[in-house]
């Protein structure tokens, strides 16, 4: 009898050991998406237009995961242009395949799909999708990217009570095509018509006396920075762009083109009605939107004057970025604390100045980067690298540093190893603010500074506490300097989130290489992989 009971024992020990291996092994959890894009009307600005829609929304469905799930998204494209959609901020661990952007994928013709497959592998934060190929991003498509954390990896703010998506940006009353064509012609973009929040005029938010919320902003417009504010209360700020930050509180906060950053806000005030408002930054003409914070026992209606914002001031803005620090002690999506990778102590193996421009060339309005002016190929340059063809890009055409001359057109690329750690300046010599992204990274923002960049400007960096995100604002006539650890092999794009300074060539390819191919440093490429120009024929 002993004996039975002994060995009962040792076989639900194992059972229960195997069921703790395997649930340590279980993978990630899965996600499916089928979105549908059409053209459909809307008046967001009172004026009946053409816009984009997913699923017949828009804009476009919230996209709400957690940390490490895999994500199966069927796009099917209903336009009569060839369509990608970029996940703004998202990684792509190992997978630039993945990064829906013309230099890494084929765009999806019409009346055909892709399924995008990815994982938001190690990442938490408020991040968008949106269209990247013509000016489809000016007709909408676009939305919210929520990644929330694990259950087992606290986050160093109490769980609020709900928390809210603002997609903030500026709005044309002109189609998306007939902006297009200005472009084209050699002409620059128009001034805005107006900002919409969430692409409504006054859109409705409501909460309970005495609970706190979550209010995640991003900037999804095409070319303005914008001051958001709340009648009435603080704001405290808690993530930017995946980091977690010291929480300082705020009244009013600066978000320029493809940023993101979530603030908590206590519903504290006598119970009516409020304004949130968002205001156009560095603009003559300041234009300026709101939404209405309704308290759920309220029963006076939003009144008084809008609260008013800074307009041109840059140094007051300047001065508020710098007070964005990373939270040493917080965990992100692991859980160990952000501060244990110690950036500052790192020697950097390359630095790149990079300096915006706006040349004519050929008689027409482009941008440039070091003189250089992006123009597309026809073969997505991560194809071209993977299948050896030759003559699509150019790994010489943009400089390290920037040199006189005058501008010119080329498919560039920047060439770097996996695993070195590189500086990177942005030096704007232009009037207006400038706002630079890098896929398949988060960098820390070291430095803000007016004027040239010099090598003595290194000692004003910030080596201990800098915040990390994936898009930064250059202020006009100065500098911002960023460190990045290379650990992502790929064909990463690096370009202006002004869209029409990208669409006219504002823009560049960052090759992280690696001689030696290994599914441990990169995926291989997609069975699904949508092959065009001199790709086709190729077998993935």
């Amino acid at each position: 009898m002993g004996r039975k009971v002994l060995l009962r024992s040792i076989c639900v020990t194992t059972l229960l050991a195997l069921l703790s291996v395997s649930l340590v092994k279980a993978e990630d959890p899965y996600r499916y998406f089928t979105w549908t894009v059409t053209y459909g009307t809307a008046s967001p600005m009172g004026v009946p237009q053409q816009v984009i829609l997913i699923n017949g929304q828009f804009p476009g469905s919230r996209l709400d995961v957690v940390t490490n799930d895999n994500i199966i998204i069927n796009v099917i494209n209903k336009l009569d242009d060839p369509f990608l959609l970029t996940w703004n901020g998202i990684k792509q661990r190992k997978n630039s395949w993945q990064d829906g952007v013309l230099g890494t994928n084929c765009p999806i013709p019409p009346n055909s799909n892709f399924t995008y497959k990815f994982q938001t592998k190690d990442q938490i934060g408020t991040y968008t999708y949106f269209p990247s190929t013509l000016m489809h991003k000016a007709a909408g498509a676009f939305g919210g990217l929520n990644v929330y954390a694990r259950s087992v990896i606290a986050v160093p703010y109490p769980t609020p009570a709900e928390d809210f998506t603002l997609l903030i940006g500026d709005w044309f009353k002109t189609s998306h095509k007939a902006l297009q064509q200005y472009l084209d012609s050699g002409k620059a973009l128009p001034f805005p018509d107006g900002v919409l929040i969430n692409s409504q005029t006054q859109p409705t938010f409501t909460g309970d006396l005495g609970k706190t919320y979550m209010f995640r902003i991003s900037n999804i417009g095409l070319s303005t920075s914008f001051n958001f504010r709340i009648q009435g209360h603080m704001m405290k700020l808690v993530e930017v762009e995946g980091s977690h930050v010291v929480q300082n509180t705020y009244e009013s906060l600066d978000v320029h083109v493809g940023q993101s950053l979530s603030v908590l806000v206590t519903l504290d005030q006598a119970a009516k009605d409020y304004y949130l408002v968002a205001s156009t930054r560095f603009t003559k003409t300041v234009l300026t939107a709101t939404a209405v914070l309704h308290y759920s026992n309220s029963h006076t209606l939003v009144s008084g004057p809008v609260p008013t914002g800074p307009t041109y001031q840059k140094h007051w803005s300047m001065k508020q970025a710098r007070t964005l620090r990373w939270n040493l002690t917080a965990n992100a999506a692991r859980p160990n604390p952000q501060g244990s990778f110690h950036y500052g102590k790192i020697t950097t193996t390359r630095t790149f100045v990079f300096a915006n421009s706006a040349p004519l060339i050929n008689g027409k309005q482009r941008y440039a980067i070091n003189r250089v002016s992006y123009i597309n190929s026809d073969t997505p340059l991560k194809l071209a690298d993977y299948f050896n063809i030759p003559g699509v890009f150019n790994m010489a055409s943009i400089q390290s540093l920037p040199s006189e001359g005058p501008a010119f057109l080329s498919t560039s690329v920047v060439p770097v190893s996996l695993h070195d750690f590189i500086e990177v300046v942005f030096q704007n010599n232009e009037k207006s603010l400038q706002s630079w992204h890098l896929g398949g990274y988060d960098f820390w923002v070291v430095g803000y500074g007016f004027g040239q960049w010099t090598n003595a400007s290194r000692k004003a960096y910030n080596l201990d506490d800098a915040l990390t995100r994936h898009t930064v604002q250059v202020y006009p006539n100065s500098w911002t300097a960023i460190l990045v650890s290379l650990d992502n092999q790929g064909m990463w794009n690096v370009r202006s989130a002004i869209w029409n300074r990208h669409y006219l060539g504002q823009q560049f390819y960052l090759r992280v290489y690696d001689p030696i191919r290994s599914l441990a440093n990169e995926y291989d490429i997609p069975r699904n992989a949508l092959l065009c120009g001199k790709a086709v024929g190729q077998h993935p």
